[in-house]
């Protein structure tokens, strides 16, 4: 299993937003970086991601798991663009803030630290176990 961080602002799609969508889930599209992009395109079905809150918020405050394989975004007709579809898995007990993550010397490689502005990140399983240690969540799924 890989992992990953999926960024979005609240007022734009908010994890309450995702949790409504149910076990469908949806596509994560929109997605216009080639990084980005191709982090989808590694995506395996099952694979989990934290669901980071950009710019009003900022913090980590649930984890969805990837529901369908990279497709063509449906909002583009550009061939080049593809997204994968995510659904809500659980909330974090306790949300973890970029402060928090930045603080942490055990996360100091961490993409959400050194690009920021990356929309769709990997995260490595020591990031991932010692955020899930922060959020007083179980790393195991």
């Amino acid at each position: 299993m890989n992992y990953w961080l999926f960024k979005s602002e609240p007022s734009v799609f908010s994890f309450e937003a995702l949790k409504a969508k149910g076990k469908a889930g949806t596509q994560w599209d929109g997605v216009r970086n080639y990084a980005a992009r191709n982090n989808m395109k590694a995506m395996k079905i099952g694979d989990l991601g934290f669901f980071y809150h950009s710019n009003e918020g900022l913090d980590i405050v649930g984890i969805a798991e990837v529901c369908a394989l990279a497709h063509p975004d449906t909002t583009t007709d550009d061939p080049r663009w593809e997204c994968v579809d995510i659904r809500a898995f659980k909330d974090v007990p306790k949300p973890v803030t970029l402060e928090q993550v930045k603080a942490n010397p055990k996360l100091a490689d961490m993409a959400l630290v050194r690009l920021g502005r990356l929309s769709v990140q990997p995260v490595t399983p020591a990031e991932w176990k010692e955020v899930c240690r922060m959020a007083d969540l179980n790393p195991a799924p």
